[in-house]
């Protein structure tokens, strides 16, 4: 019996060894685990969207405009308006000498060169974009257009290029139907030089009567031909004080706080008749807007 025990306490003894030997093995291997990757992630850039570019503000003066000059170009009103009385003069004795009004004269001037700021006009004196052509001898210079590096007319002085241009109208036959036009047809004018071939922009009319009828230029044909002026609504106001009279007292300039019912209470008339006389559709109206009141 007793070698029966020891027998039994000896098997106990070996297997308890060989588990502990097991355990021991296992806890001794390597463990092997799946290497983590890190992911470098960059935070997304936030594009904020580029500011439209103003092409107006309040003040008529400061409204901009954006003109073809060869290449585009932004110019003020105030520009403009310079622009107009350094060359309304010699746009209306060519149109005495030559019969070119004095309106599309000017408008296409503005156009061409940017109201004087144009690349052309800086550095030619260029201002209606007239290129060399055959039988041309005076100076030159190139400049990308339609092609790379055209050539195109410099003149020593503006008032040359004014005189060109009125020749080079009255000097070719596919321009001469557009003397036998009223002189202050404007609007057959600007037609007629696109029909012609002046310019290949199909808009180009449109943005010549557009620079006459905002800016008045009309009023210099009517000066050459001793007419009468009637001012178009479209037609900028005209710098004078606000709260006055306009110069032909048909007009008022609107100033702060006044409104359609102070000014009709203050000349007699009707809300309706004031919006009539002015074809405002509501009774919107702005500071140095011109009303008129008769």
């Amino acid at each position: 019996m007793a070698k029966k025990l020891l027998f039994l306490l000896t098997i106990l003894l070996l297997a308890s060894c060989g588990s502990q030997k097991q355990n021991s093995s296992r806890s001794s291997r390597p463990v092997y685990r799946k290497p983590t990757t890190t992911v470098a992630t960059r935070k997304p850039r936030t594009v904020k969207p580029a500011p439209r570019p103003s092409e107006t503000r309040s003040s008529s003066g400061s409204e901009t405009q954006t003109l073809e000059a060869t290449t585009r170009v932004k110019v003020t009103n105030d520009m403009i308006f310079a622009y107009i009385d350094r060359y309304k003069g010699i746009a209306q004795n060519n149109m005495s000498q030559y019969g070119v009004p004095a309106s599309i004269t000017l408008a296409q001037g503005i156009l061409e060169s940017g109201a004087g700021t144009g690349p052309l006009s800086a550095m030619a004196n260029n201002h209606f974009g007239i290129k060399c052509h055959t039988g041309w001898t005076g100076e030159s210079v190139r400049h990308d257009d339609d092609s790379e590096q055209e050539c195109f007319r410099k003149y020593s002085d503006p008032s040359e290029s004014y005189r060109d241009h009125s020749l080079f109208l009255t000097g070719r036959s596919r321009y001469s139907a557009l003397f036998q036009l009223d002189k202050d047809d404007y609007r057959g004018w600007a037609k007629g030089l696109k029909a012609a071939g002046y310019a290949t922009d199909p808009k180009y009319p449109d943005k010549l009567i557009g620079i006459i009828e905002r800016f008045g230029l009309d009023k210099h044909d009517a000066v050459v031909l001793g007419r009468e002026y009637v001012p178009s609504p479209r037609q900028l106001p005209v710098a004078t004080p606000s709260g006055a009279i306009a110069d032909n007292s048909n007009y008022y300039v609107v100033s702060k706080g006044d409104t359609l019912y102070s000014i009709s209470k203050r000349f007699n008339l009707t809300v309706d008749e004031l919006r009539q006389l002015n074809s405002l559709p509501d009774n919107a109206i702005s500071i140095g807007q011109n009303l008129k009141i008769k």
